[in-house]
């Protein structure tokens, strides 16, 4: 067994990185997969805004032509000028059921962190601010949302038997299409747009949507800088979220609230295509985009992954606004199930709203840490 360190302008070695993951979760319908694209640009240093900051490894574990293992170490300098930690972020940690595999892989990642100074490894935690962060730890029989990371249940073992221990949970949960917001919130939501000067914003196409992208995402910086791994984003990562979430929004399904001509928050919900991008194997070219389309148009499953009011907003009673909006949206295209990503355990506001909204928790992800 060998670990190697790749070359991402090596074509072959990029196939090695990406087709990994689609063969080790071939047969698994609960895994939600990332767009062949996206996994290609991350490791492209002349395309990806990350590399214009900082820089990052990706390593494999070999065994003659067989691939055991394989990880992404990040160095996020603006990650840890924000923080003032001295972290190396991994992620795209992906292996069969073998420790040694798994602790020679860390090892080469954590001796690359250390040799760019960093103390500590993180993750999972991706590139992006908007990358779903952990490790699934609880809620493997079910079927990952959006975007959401999955993996199988050895995962947790083999991260804990070299070294890693626990960082931060998130906790997922859903709605179903049965469960009903109380009128009294209801009513709330009304005397709040009547009397403090909120409305909704919504999109009649992706064109003014992407014109609002650069408004919004400057709110979002906003909005979620208490969340764990946080760091300002700029203009560049700004662009290349917008071109991933127009590649699968419905902008109906994208609603913003406004107080007077400001933004005070998002409910953002999107169509749930996991099951799509299964069946493409995370490619949309040359035909793959025509399945999804028919998914993004005709799914009945959506993911909630953008949902926050600004700080100076919060118990004005536009959270009441915020949860009847998204409500309605739900019910405009008659879902069934949506997932309620990713909220910090230790966020416990939010876990109380939810709770009133009688969100059914089921996953926990967790983000591990292990010193370098």
């Amino acid at each position: 067994m060998q670990i190697r360190q790749l070359n991402t302008e090596n074509p072959r070695d990029v196939r090695q990185f990406v087709d990994f993951q689609f063969d080790l979760y071939a047969d698994c319908d609960k895994w939600s997969p990332p767009l062949v694209s996206s996994v290609k640009t991350m490791m492209n240093r002349r395309k990806h805004p990350f590399y214009q900051h900082s820089d990052a490894a990706f390593f494999v574990a070999e065994a003659g032509d067989v691939t055991l293992a394989r990880v992404a170490v990040l160095d996020h300098c603006r990650y840890n000028a924000h923080s003032g930690r001295n972290a190396a972020f991994f992620c795209c940690f992906d292996a069969v059921d073998n420790v040694e595999a798994v602790r020679q892989l860390f090892e080469s990642a954590a001796r690359w962190a250390a040799g760019r100074g960093r103390s500590l490894l993180l993750g999972t935690k991706g590139m992006m601010r908007t990358d779903a962060p952990g490790i699934l730890v609880e809620g493997f029989e079910h079927e990952a949302a959006l975007s959401m990371p999955y993996n199988y249940d050895y995962y947790p073992r083999l991260l804990e038997s070299v070294g890693f221990e626990k960082e931060i949970d998130y906790l997922s949960g859903y709605l179903m299409q049965e469960q009903q917001i109380p009128e009294r919130i209801v009513a709330l939501a009304e005397k709040i747009k009547e009397r403090r000067g909120f409305w909704v914003k919504s999109f009649s196409s992706k064109k003014e949507l992407r014109a609002w992208i650069p408004r919004i995402q400057k709110v979002n910086n906003e909005a979620f800088s208490q969340v764990w791994g946080y760091y300002p984003i700029d203009a560049a990562e700004v662009q290349l979220i917008g071109q991933q979430l127009l590649t699968i929004a419905n902008p109906r399904l994208l609603k913003v609230v406004m107080k007077d001509d400001d933004i005070a928050g998002f409910a953002f919900i999107f169509p749930d295509v996991s099951a799509a991008l299964r069946k493409v194997r995370g490619r949309l070219w040359p035909f793959g985009w025509i399945k999804v389309l028919r998914a993004i148009q005709t799914t009945r499953r959506m993911s909630g992954n953008g949902v926050g009011l600004l700080p100076q907003y919060q118990g004005f009673g536009a959270t009441a606004l915020l949860y009847v909006e998204l409500e309605k949206t739900l019910r405009s295209v008659n879902t069934v199930h949506c997932d309620v990503a990713q909220v910090m355990e230790s966020n416990l506001k939010s876990m109380d709203d939810l709770n009133m909204l009688k969100v059914n928790w089921y996953k926990r992800h967790r983000v591990y840490r292990r010193v370098v």
